[in-house]
């Protein structure tokens, strides 16, 4: 399995020399014989009128690494129970990040989770496990969707991201299982992703890519993060089957401008949503399996002029598998 991912700092924050807030995760899939490669793929996006947000997001792909790559069902276990899985472990992200944020903090006895929720286990950190890969934020984040907040006004935003010392954590997080050919997705918050099958005909594109997790709509509920009250009734799960399915990429809203298209390019209504850019994903999966995972061409991308034009931090996360396909 071919993984490769980068962070950068949004242009916005580099500006008014701002932390960078993401932060991603990858750690292999361990299995019986047979069971065939794996990986869980993560990545967070703090909020950037956080002071600590990105700790939260460091805390949340560290968790849902942990959490993902726990009890994954059968490649021959039915939808019913990958979908099943898939919706449990959104809902034991929330709760497990709540009670690792509250221990980091010192809360009182109790608030810390168990073995299985972190419990306080490197608490903040993006890495440790044998087999992770960890990309950390040097230097943001969510200007895209603060400034949604702030149209809201203060309330809605406080709603959004809970209350006290949490809140300081607050971040969103969407983290993912691949093993062909199943994926599934859990996600809290703005990130998005998008999955790559094989071509359905000799001689097309060399791969298709199809957004399965979009992000939220403009004009959406308010901002959602792992502290938000509402988290865990809002949260976003499901599985996936395909015997095409060829990889998968995570990705914070701030890259949304750079990879997703309108539907107006297309010739399709606003109804049919943001579509993966052909353009971009196609290139880009040739080339890391290409160079065996080399991340630089994927830093050059997202540091590029017209990357800039979120000015929010950008991270992306690709899982493929060597051949193309499932």
């Amino acid at each position: 399995m071919i993984v490769a991912g980068v962070t950068v700092q949004g242009t916005d924050h580099l500006a008014d020399a701002t932390g960078c807030q993401d932060a991603f995760k990858a750690r292999r899939l361990s299995g019986p014989p047979g069971a065939g490669p794996g990986v869980v793929l993560a990545v967070a996006d703090g909020a950037g009128a956080r002071h600590r947000s990105a700790l939260g997001a460091h805390l949340a792909v560290d968790l849902a690494c942990r959490l993902l790559a726990d009890g994954v069902p059968a490649a021959d276990a039915d939808g019913g129970t990958w979908t099943a899985w898939a919706a449990e472990r959104a809902g034991t992200l929330v709760t497990g990040w709540r009670r690792q944020a509250a221990a980091l903090l010192g809360a009182g006895p109790g608030e810390g989770g168990g073995p299985g929720e972190g419990g306080g286990r490197r608490a903040g950190t993006a890495a440790g496990d044998p087999g992770d890969t960890a990309g950390r934020a040097d230097p943001s984040r969510h200007g895209g969707a603060r400034a949604r907040a702030g149209a809201r006004g203060g309330a809605d935003q406080e709603r959004a991201a809970g209350t006290g010392e949490l809140a300081e954590l607050a971040a969103g997080c969407a983290a993912a299982v691949l093993r062909p050919p199943w994926a599934a997705f859990v996600c809290v918050g703005d990130c998005f992703g998008v999955v790559l099958t094989r071509p359905a005909s000799p001689g097309g594109p060399a791969e298709r890519a199809h957004a399965v997790l979009p992000p939220p709509a403009a004009g959406d509920a308010p901002p959602l993060f792992l502290s938000s009250p509402s988290a865990r009734a809002r949260a976003r799960s499901f599985a996936l089957w395909d015997p095409d399915l060829s990889g998968l990429v995570l990705a914070t809203d701030g890259c949304a401008p750079l990879v997703l298209d309108h539907p107006a390019a297309r010739g399709l209504p606003p109804a049919a949503g943001p579509l993966p850019a052909e353009a971009f994903f196609g290139p880009l999966a040739e080339t890391l399996r290409a160079n065996g995972g080399d991340a630089e061409p994927l830093r050059a991308l997202l540091s590029g002029a017209e990357a800039g034009r979120s000015g929010d931090d950008l991270t992306l996360l690709c899982g493929l598998t060597p051949t193309g396909g499932g």
